[in-house]
């Protein structure tokens, strides 16, 4: 290694000047160069040499130390050869980058130049297999391979506001489950529809039909009409998906920013959501990008298969007061629903799901104080030839209990019933005119649950005001409307 001495009594511009072809400056190119052994080792235990121009004296020249070596060079011109050899390949990388940056740096050209650098690399291969759960898949290689499996939902909806009707459209994602055509997505996307429309990544649009979809589970299954040859979506287990585990999600972002890919980590699984309605649904939770539009898309595991279908994300519903909320995501596990799912396509509804054959609302605190009720879930109407009307449940009775379960809302009563099957039997614990009675109940099977409006529930959530003030409500909206 050189070490340079200030010693610039020759005009040497810190030991260098630029060098023309031949490796000599231009003051001194007609004159044989010389190495000259100066003293011995210094403290450091380096001998110092100085190159002069021949016939100079080597006092005037630029001083440099250099490693002990045991001989001097046997070749005067050939050491000086070897060394300019030497600084050059030392500066490799800079003459590489540009002729013209290196010229600066030993003193040749303006100081004013500006140097730019570019690096280019192959670009990845991609490889669009099938998902096997054996081999892990890349985020590209996920998206090569099920972008095509996944689509856009467009819905034409009307509003009502007041006394005027209007006509609009909201957006959702969705993932294609067969060739034939079936799709998959959140009730809530189509939810009111009076039109579905399918968007393909190729940019074909076809027309779609409601065939079920329930709003307890938030599940709907749709058939795109007139086409068959597309590609599916391999579904996998969500009951082993553990915490940390990389997932990913494809989907129409805001409604406008079409088959976006977003990623992330598995945050939390078995997670007991409430939902604006006060359903309570089993999530996973992801911290992947989830925002408007993406409800309905799949949840992919780094194999490739589909574990999930998004649904919506905490937030801060419009609070400015508490600290943003982000990365909080939650999906539907696909074990959850891949039940209802084939029953929806086989029979147009979920088999063996309970009814009561009843309209119900809860039992506000202002009528539970004004008339000496319990809280419980207050019965509007039963429905002739039901299981309610054979137990002897009556209009104006007050549910406090199903089966073991204590129940004050509706919601409550909901998650107690679907508990049982449909041919199940429990007890209902009735209040009625200052009595507490005890009836047994034999659940029909409820055929069609393929839910249009939020009344045609069972039991009909009529929920009162009372049951709104104070709720924080933690989505930002449902995805999709």
């Amino acid at each position: 290694m050189f070490e340079e001495n200030n010693n610039n009594q020759n005009g040497f511009d810190n030991g260098f000047q630029p060098l023309d072809s031949n490796g000599f400056n231009g003051e001194n190119q007609n004159q044989n160069p010389k190495f000259v052994q100066g003293s011995g080792p210094n403290d450091d235990g380096a001998y110092r040499y100085s190159w002069t121009p021949n016939g100079e004296n080597n006092d005037t020249g630029s001083n440099f130390h250099v490693n002990p070596s045991p001989k001097p060079p046997k070749k005067k011109g050939a050491s000086r050869a070897v060394a300019l050899v030497l600084c050059c390949a030392l500066v490799g990388g800079g003459a590489g980058l540009g002729g013209a940056a290196l010229y600066d740096r030993l003193g040749g050209g303006s100081s004013d130049g500006t140097t730019i650098y570019q690096n280019t690399t192959q670009g990845t291969q991609v490889n669009v297999q099938q998902a096997d759960g054996v081999k892990e898949m890349t985020l590209e290689e996920i998206y090569a391979s099920y972008a095509d499996s996944c689509v856009n939902v467009t819905c034409q909806v009307t509003v009502q506001q007041g006394w005027q009707q209007y006509t609009g459209t909201s957006s959702g994602s969705g993932f294609i489950l067969s060739e034939d055509g079936y799709i998959v997505t959140n009730y809530h996307v189509i939810d009111g529809a009076n039109a579905i429309k399918v968007t393909l990544n190729n940019g074909e649009e076809y027309d779609a039909t409601l065939i079920g979809g329930e709003e307890t589970n938030d599940v709907a299954v749709l058939k795109m009409d007139g086409i068959s040859g597309l590609k599916p979506v391999v579904l996998g287990d969500s009951d082993s998906l553990v915490v940390g585990q990389q997932v990913s999600t494809i989907g129409n972002a805001l409604g406008t920013l079409s088959f976006s890919q977003t990623s992330g980590h598995v945050s939390g699984v078995g997670r007991s959501v409430t939902m604006s309605d006060g359903t309570i649904i089993n999530m996973i939770q992801t911290d992947c990008v989830i925002n408007s539009g993406n409800s309905g898309g799949p949840l992919f595991d780094q194999y490739g298969r589909v574990v999930g279908i998004t649904s919506a994300k905490y937030s801060n519903n419009g609070d400015t007061s508490s600290a943003s909320i982000e990365g909080i995501g939650f999906a539907i596990p696909i074990n959850d629903v891949i039940d209802m799912i084939q029953d929806f396509i086989q029979y147009g509804y979920v088999t063996g799901r309970p009814s009561m054959g009843i309209t119900a609302v809860e039992v506000t605190e202002d009528y539970a104080q004004a008339f000496g009720w319990p809280s419980g879930v207050y019965v509007n109407a039963v429905n002739e030839g039901s299981c309610s009307e054979t137990a002897g449940l009556k209009q104006g009775d007050i549910i406090t209990k199903l089966g073991d379960t204590a129940v004050t809302t509706v919601a409550e009563l909901n998650a107690a019933k679907n508990q049982f099957k449909a041919g199940e039997s429990t007890t209902l614990e009735v209040y009625r005119s200052g009595e507490t009675l005890t009836l047994n109940i034999t659940f029909d099977e409820e055929k069609n649950n393929t839910q249009n409006s939020q009344t045609q529930q069972d039991p009909a959530p009529q929920q009162t005001t009372s049951m709104q003030d104070g709720y924080f409500d933690p989505w930002d909206y449902y995805f999709g409307h």
